[in-house]
Order: structure tokens, then sequence, then C-alpha cells
């Protein structure tokens, strides 16, 4: 009698839910996978290297693309370690300004998560209602850095400006006009304070309307109930973080445990599953979108009572005004020094980390009083998520695999840095 073997077979880089560049080697027992091997590297773009190649300040933007869709909460890492290294803290207000827009990013990072992650288990319709609140957030990223996603807006000691006192407006077209014109810019009369304001006051009741779709969805149910169990021990052994821990009823989060920027000044809950399977990662994702809301609606609160600078005063890291550059020979050298030599940060090492809508994102920093890092390390979420892949997989079907890579929240920027 001819001996049944297992066969190979490959699942991605190529494959729509292998998001990206992920590739597993996946050995399988008919529809049961035995074993999963996951390939990575395919993405891989020396941004540590590069980072260590240029003035610190020129490798802010290396930190959008890693994790492109948690853009500002990868700056707050480098730029936090550079702060450290320097002794400088930002003002008050663009610590307020970071935190607000650290949460802002977090809602972004969900949106397309569960988005993304409804399409690969069959639902198309999230995908397309996510996307609407997502277009709304990309406006106020433009609105204040000129990008709609590689903002580099934060600077070691503050933000590059202050936010602006209006926000662009549709205009006049075939596919915006009349009474729709009107209804689209309704939020756009005043300052980029009074848009989110009116965002927040409407977004949890869009979050409703995600969760009407999936959250007793039987058929999402049954693709995500049970499916990848995480037990708590085996997640902080992985060194799983993020929603991947919480996910497994552990209340891990750097916000409350390091508190950083304003954050210590913020009430919110940090959620927690109680399974560890995707259905409870599913939920937490979920509930963290309506925490980020909250906590935008006190950071709003506060910008809009207390004005005042977002910038240090220290030439040696901040530029001079024009008015300044004008009058002062000094500041004028100070300007071109800034921008061509950059700046010496003082001999030493650091490691700073937020919490990153994926887990703790950390930047491992190393100056030899250089004008460029000497070391630069970056401790990616997904990295370490990745590799408990083949463990968690084990024994489900190959369905689970693209339910489970999903849970993941894997971008690929970041694990091949």
């Amino acid at each position: 009698m001819e001996e049944i073997r297992n066969y190979t077979m490959n699942f991605g880089p190529q494959h729509p839910a292998a998001h990206g560049v992920l590739r597993l080697v996946l050995e399988m027992d008919g529809e049961t996978i035995v074993r999963a091997d996951p390939h990575i590297g395919l993405l891989h773009r020396g941004t540590e290297k590069l980072a260590e190649s240029k003035p610190f300040n020129q490798s802010i933007g290396y930190m959008d693309r890693l994790d492109y869709v948690s853009m500002m909460c990868n700056e707050h890492a480098y730029v936090l370690a550079i702060e450290n290294l320097l002794g400088i803290q930002a003002p008050i207000r663009a610590q307020y300004i970071r935190t607000m827009f650290d949460e802002i990013t977090r809602i972004l990072n969900h949106l397309m998560w569960v988005g993304s992650n409804a399409l690969d288990l069959g639902a198309m319709a999230v995908f397309l209602y996510a996307f609407r609140e997502r277009e709304e957030l990309m406006d106020v990223y433009e609105a204040v850095s000129g990008a709609r996603m590689h903002a580099t807006y934060y600077r070691p000691g503050g933000v590059y400006r202050d936010l602006p006192d209006q926000m662009s407006k549709y205009r006049e077209s075939p596919w915006h006009k009349g009474a729709d014109l009107k209804r689209r810019n309704a939020w756009r009369e005043g300052s980029m304070l009074d848009y989110l304001t009116e965002f927040t006051n409407d977004f949890p009741a869009r979050v409703d309307e995600y969760e009407s779709l999936l959250t007793n969805n039987r058929i999402w149910k049954q693709r995500t109930v049970g499916i990848g169990v995480i037990p708590p021990e085996k997640a902080q052994a992985w060194g799983m973080t993020g929603a991947m821990l919480r996910g497994s009823g552990i209340a891990w989060d750097l916000r409350k445990k390091q508190p950083y920027a304003a954050y210590a000044n913020m009430d919110f809950d940090i959620p927690v599953g109680v399974n560890g399977d995707c259905y409870d990662r599913y939920l937490v994702r979920v509930e963290e979108m309506r925490q980020s809301n909250h906590i935008i609606k006190q950071c709003v609160a506060w910008l809009k009572g207390n004005p005042g600078p977002v910038m240090v005063q220290n030439y040696k890291v901040a530029p001079p005004s024009r008015e300044e550059m004008k009058s002062d020979m000094e500041a004028l050298i100070h300007h071109f020094k800034l921008f061509t030599e950059g700046y010496g940060v003082p001999a030493g090492e650091t490691y700073t980390a937020v919490e990153a809508p994926k887990g703790e994102f950390g930047c491992y920093l190393v100056s030899d009083g250089a004008n460029k890092p000497f070391r630069v390390h970056l401790r990616a979420p997904g990295f370490a998520h990745l590799s408990s892949m083949d463990a968690i997989v084990r024994g489900h079907m190959l369905a689970d695999v693209v339910a489970m890579i999903g849970t993941y929240d894997l971008v690929f920027g970041e694990v091949d840095r």
C-alpha cells in the first residue's frame, strides 16, 4: 500500500492575506497544518544602518516608513530617545499634541486592521466603512504636516508647528456640490480642534456600526472564536505586547505602566480579553478605538484652553524664526548649521519605548558624541509576535492561518526593517 505523505505549500508572499511580504511555508496533512515556517526579509531596506549614516534629524522620516500605518507613534519613540540623550523635554503643549496624535494614529491603525482583517475573512463592507473614518483623520495628518501618511511631524524638542487655525475645505466638483458639499464642509468651518471635536462626537456611533456588522455575526464568530488561543504565560514568554498580550488577559500598557508625554494626566481604561483567541483580540482593539477617542477629547479640551510654545527655545535643536534670522547673524548661522551639520548628541545609550498600536515599539539608541547615531536598533512588536506562528497554528485548518495572520496585525516595514 502506497504511503500517504504530508505536502508543503507556499502561503505568500503573493497571497493578499499574507499582508505584504510574509512567506509561510506550510507543511500540511490535507487541510490541517502540521508545521508553519515563516520566512521574512523580503522587504529588508536596512533602515537601522541608514539611520546610522545620517544626522539625527534626517532619520525621523525613516521611522514613518517602518510601520507605515502607525506613523507618528514610530516617530515618537525615536524622538524621545534623542531627547533622553540630549536631556531636554518638549513643552507641555507639545506633549499634549503628541498624545493626541498618538491616539489619532492608534485609531487609524485599528481602522485599517478591522477593515483588512474582515476582508481576509470574507466581510467586504467593513473595509469601506472603516476607510470613511480614516479619510477624515488623514485630513488632520495633512493639515499639520502637509503629508497624508509620512508626516515627520515630531521633532526633538517638540513638534514641527502648532495646530492650524482652519481646516481645508472640499471644493465644488461634479462629485461634491450643493447640499452634499455643504454637509461635507460643516465640520471644517472652525479650527482643527473644532474639527476634532466634531469627529470625536461622531466616532462612537461609527464604531457601533462596525460592531453591528461583526460582533454578533455568526460567520465572524465561527472564524474567530476559539481560533489561535494564546495562554497568558505563553504570550509573556513570546514577548508579546499590545492587543496580543491584552487579549490574553494581561493588562499591560506602557501608557499606564510607564507614562510618557501627557498620558499620566489622561483618564482611560485598558481593555483586556478573557480567552486569548482571535475574537477577544478583535474586541480589545474595538474598545481601544473607543478609549483613544476619549483621550483625544481630553487633549482637545486641554489644548483649546492652554496656548503656548510647541518647541523648545534652543538653537541647538530648534531652528530660529525668520524674524530672528533677519536681525541676528548668530541666529542665521545656527539655522544653517542645524540644517546642514545637525547637532551633536552627548555620548551615551538609551532604550525608549512607546505603546504603539501594535504593541511596544522601542528604540535603542547609542551616541558617541557625533552628529549621527553610533547605533540604532528598533524593537518591532510584529517581529516578536511572528515567532509564535508555528506553535499557534499547528492543528488548525488552512483558513485559520488567514485569521491568525490577520489578528497579528502585521506590517512588514517594521518586521524586516
